[in-house]
């Protein structure tokens, strides 16, 4: 079994009996993302930076999609072996109790390295204690990680590929140090990072420009610019007020003109807070 499969068996038993939209939006990807790895008919994989940071998302062991652990018949034959407390000729060798906690603990979400790493030495005798401090702060103090969807907004012609080069992966960043930049936003999970694709923004905002949006925001809140739906193509625009039934979906690229967009027809996925780029001096 190539590593692959090992990873999709893996993702399939992670996911249970969980919604699949759910996971992908934990896990910072586009649903059909998602469904592509899981389905039999495409040939799409978890590649290694997904799978490392699902890894890190549900606090498992880096690798842990990498190999698939032990059947459960043998873990049953092993523990059933120590409470006999001997093997009859012919059985394989019993787990260490150590080596059965950290099969267990590869299935259990959510503990950070150093909690796992007590619990293993608490089993192999060399500490008594697991001490817990409910009052430590995260792993990064005020840092949060911010997904960054496998979704593009055309700021041009509004085509939407599956696939494509991204100079950002997920981001790490301080929701205070974004809120004294003037970023304002009420939850920092309802924020997300999608990429800029083509001429039509600059120069506010150029080609391949990481982009924070608020994921919450799906209407018209004041003129702004916004990811949204329209006639079947995602759009990054400015959008402004024309009368009761139009919006003026606008250009900051003087080459681009405006357009006419009826609001029925107008679907509004995100706002965008923060232009995240990187500008030569």
């Amino acid at each position: 079994m190539d590593i692959y499969a090992i990873r999709k068996q893996q993702l399939i038993g992670l996911i249970g009996s969980q919604k699949k939209g759910a996971c992908a939006e934990r896990w910072g990807m586009a649903p059909a993302h998602l469904s592509q790895i899981l389905s039999d008919k495409t040939a799409k994989n978890l590649g290694d930076d997904v799978a490392r940071r699902i890894e890190a998302v549900e606090g498992l062991p880096r690798g842990w999609f990498d190999s698939l652990p032990p059947t459960e018949g043998h873990i049953s034959h092993s523990l059933d072996a120590i409470e006999r407390g001997a093997l009859t000729k012919g059985e394989p060798p019993a787990l260490s109790a150590a080596d059965q906690v950290k099969q267990m603990l590869a299935k259990v979400k959510g503990l950070s390295s150093e909690v796992r790493d007590r619990i293993v030495a608490a089993t192999d005798g060399n500490s008594d204690v697991l001490g817990v401090d409910f009052f430590q702060p995260g792993q990064v103090g005020d840092e949060v990680w911010i997904a960054h969807y496998d979704v593009r907004g055309a700021m041009g012609g509004g085509e939407v590929p599956h696939d494509y080069p991204e100079m950002l992966q997920d981001v790490r960043v301080s929701p205070k140090h974004l809120r004294e930049m003037g970023v304002e936003f009420k939850d920092h999970f309802h924020l997300k990072m999608v990429t800029g694709w083509g001429q039509s923004m600059t120069p506010t905002i150029k080609h391949r420009d990481p982009l924070l949006v608020d994921v919450t925001i799906r209407e018209f809140s004041g003129d702004g610019i916004y990811l949204l739906s329209w006639q079947g193509h995602l759009y990054i625009k400015r959008l402004q007020i024309l009368d009761e039934d139009h919006f003026e979906m606008i250009s900051d690229n003087d080459k681009h003109g405006m357009r006419k967009i009826r609001k029925d027809e107008t679907y509004i996925q995100a706002r965008v807070l923060l232009v995240w780029n990187a500008n030569l001096v």
